[in-house]
């Protein structure tokens, strides 16, 4: 396997604490403590500082009681963990309205950047909060209203559960899983290119998995329905929690049983096998035919640690 802690969102360390999410004079405690940090989101972006270059530092966490919080209603607060005992929480200001067609700028050396452009940037610790909260924002955005009866719903224990306000029924955050596989025969890879992607991108295959599904069936699913191969074994290799909008890829490699293609053109633009060595020269920006995953996506970790021999042969496994 992979090492978690080299996969971008998946080295966090926060204590979640869940057992203080319905605890109100907890988090009211929390909220008036001096050591107490909160990471500002507008419309699903995190606020970032920036370096005197214009360049990414860091997440910019800020006291509770900071001004440009002031309007934050309680339940716009999410409790994303402790740190050494203190609280860590994410607060949605999405009210506030853009700066024309921008973001507000409301503290000087900072601004709201979109997670998928910095996600490399940050420390593992920023990272993982802003994902949590990326992921969090969006399952609100997308479940106002009661799957049970249609009414509205209303934001619950810190932000991690929706209680309908007629039924009573409680929803709670999702995440979908996803497959996405590092296709291998013999020295090459498996890679495909999507109709919505820049010409030259190129990535591994992935698909969600389905109901009564296990991981090696989906794994063996998606890839002949996407490509027309035939897989053999299958391993897991590592995972990602991906907040676009809130699912988990599940890092596996597979063994194709065949070379030969036929695409599905509703799934993919085109697919080929690449060698070891042209993965290689992409990765460094090199290839002739191809750019690489973006950096800080598990299909990009992926192909660096078959690159780099990290992932043990089949035969050694």
């Amino acid at each position: 396997m992979i090492p978690e802690t080299s996969i971008t969102f998946a080295a966090g360390t926060l204590d979640r604490a869940a057992h203080l999410r319905g605890d109100p004079q907890a988090l009211a405690a929390m909220l008036a403590d001096p050591a107490a940090r909160v990471l500002a989101i507008w419309r699903g972006k995190p606020l970032i500082e920036l370096d005197d270059e214009g360049g990414v530092k860091q997440a910019h966490w800020t006291s509770p009681t900071a001004q440009h919080l002031s309007k934050a209603r309680s339940s716009d607060w999410t409790l994303l963990g402790l740190d050494d005992g203190a609280a860590r929480l994410a607060v949605d200001i999405s009210d506030l309205p853009p700066d024309g067609e921008s973001a507000p700028q409301l503290v000087e050396g900072a601004k709201f950047i979109d997670l998928r452009s910095v996600m490399a940037e940050l420390g593992p610790e920023d990272a993982a909060a802003a994902a949590t909260a990326k992921g969090l924002w969006e399952w609100h955005r997308n479940h106002r209203f009661c799957a049970k009866c249609g009414e509205p719903s209303a934001v619950e224990e810190a932000g991690w559960r929706r209680g309908c306000t007629s039924c009573d029924a409680k929803h709670f955050p999702r995440t979908d899983p996803v497959v996405i596989m590092l296709v291998v025969h013999g020295d090459k890879l498996l890679l495909g290119h999507q109709e919505e992607w820049t010409d030259r991108m190129y990535s591994l295959l992935a698909g969600f998995m389905e109901p009564g599904e296990t991981m090696e069936a989906a794994v063996r699913r998606e890839v002949a329905e996407e490509a027309g191969v035939r897989i053999g074994r299958v391993r897991y290799l590592a995972c990602q929690p991906w907040p676009f909008p809130s699912t988990l890829m599940i890092g596996c490699m597979a063994e194709a049983l065949n070379e030969d293609l036929t695409i599905d053109p509703t799934e993919l633009a085109d697919a080929f096998w690449a060698s070891r060595a042209e993965v290689e020269q992409a990765l460094r920006g090199e290839a002739e035919r191809f750019d690489a995953s973006r950096h800080g996506a598990i299909a990009r970790r992926l192909m660096e640690a078959w690159v780099a021999g990290e992932i043990e042969d089949w035969d050694a496994a």
